[in-house]
């Protein structure tokens, strides 16, 4: 199961998915930045939705990971299941991610363009410089 680091991690989203790395990203406003990401390596299995609240991070249950196996094939080395509110309201919708591996990475990201970012802070992967005129 993942565990996080103390702070504010109730605003969540996908910030980048590959096909095989997916990055979700967590703070408490995502509009110019987040302070904390998990990255999930060689992702097999992903069901979640692009914007989420509060997740609890929780064990995959049995019939969770024989529905993973069924679509992966073999038991994944990393599967992380999770609820959010529903959007509708109402029951809980489950979301499961398995992968080759999963790290938690605390740290300022920036969702905006600034130049010389401190140390420990860096750029989100779609941010660009601005254009020259």
């Amino acid at each position: 199961m993942i565990e996080l680091p103390e702070g504010s991690w109730w605003d969540w989203d996908v910030l980048h998915f590959d096909g095989s790395q997916l990055r979700l990203a967590a703070g408490h406003d995502l509009t110019y930045h987040h302070g904390l990401e998990v990255v999930f390596t060689d992702v097999e299995y992903l069901a979640c939705p692009t914007q989420f609240r509060d997740p609890r991070f929780r064990e995959p249950t049995i019939d969770e990971r024989a529905l993973v196996l069924r679509h992966v094939g073999e038991e994944p080395a990393v599967t992380v299941a999770f609820d959010v509110d529903a959007p509708a309201g109402g029951d809980l919708l489950p979301c499961l991610v398995a992968a080759g591996s999963v790290e938690v990475v605390p740290g300022l990201v920036y969702r905006y363009w600034r130049d010389n970012p401190a140390v420990g802070e860096r750029l989100a992967p779609h941010v660009r410089p601005p254009e020259q005129s």
